[in-house]
């Protein structure tokens, strides 16, 4: 029986986890539109917070996660001087609940909400602020 060769085993995991990484990186932190359309309108009682008069920005956060707080800090900087946009931060493992009904599986997770409660977009992981004011700029026309 041939014996694998060593270097070949170290490529093929090097080339395995390189794509990984790729992916990874691509997908995080990028405000995507909502897949979940129409499909019912969050209020004040479900989130336990008041909703913006214009938009809100609902952020997923676990206590030890630190692009948790680097888009808090974000989200709080961007929004700062905008009449009628809330930022509610909901820590997750609190609320199993609404992560499992609203699909959350990672944090941060930032839903991007319309003045009628009605989920518009979400960014997974940290946004950048350039995607962030673009996403919030959608939510105010």
């Amino acid at each position: 029986m041939e014996s694998v060769d060593p270097t070949l085993i170290a490529i093929l995991i090097f080339a395995i986890a390189s794509g990984y990484g790729l992916w990874y990186r691509q997908s995080r932190g990028k405000v995507k539109r909502s897949s979940r359309g129409d499909s019912g309108a969050l209020t004040s009682a479900v989130i336990g917070q008041e909703l913006g008069t214009r938009a809100s920005l609902l952020q997923f956060s676990s206590a030890f996660c630190t692009p948790c707080r680097a888009t808090r800090v974000l989200i709080t900087d961007v929004i700062e001087g905008l009449e009628g946009v809330a930022h509610i931060d909901i820590d997750a493992e609190s609320h199993l609940e609404l992560v499992r009904k609203l699909d959350i599986r990672s944090t941060p997770t930032t839903l991007f909400l319309d003045r009628n409660g009605i989920e518009k977009g979400r960014a997974i992981g940290a946004p950048k602020r350039a995607q962030l004011l673009e996403a919030i700029d959608a939510l105010l026309i």
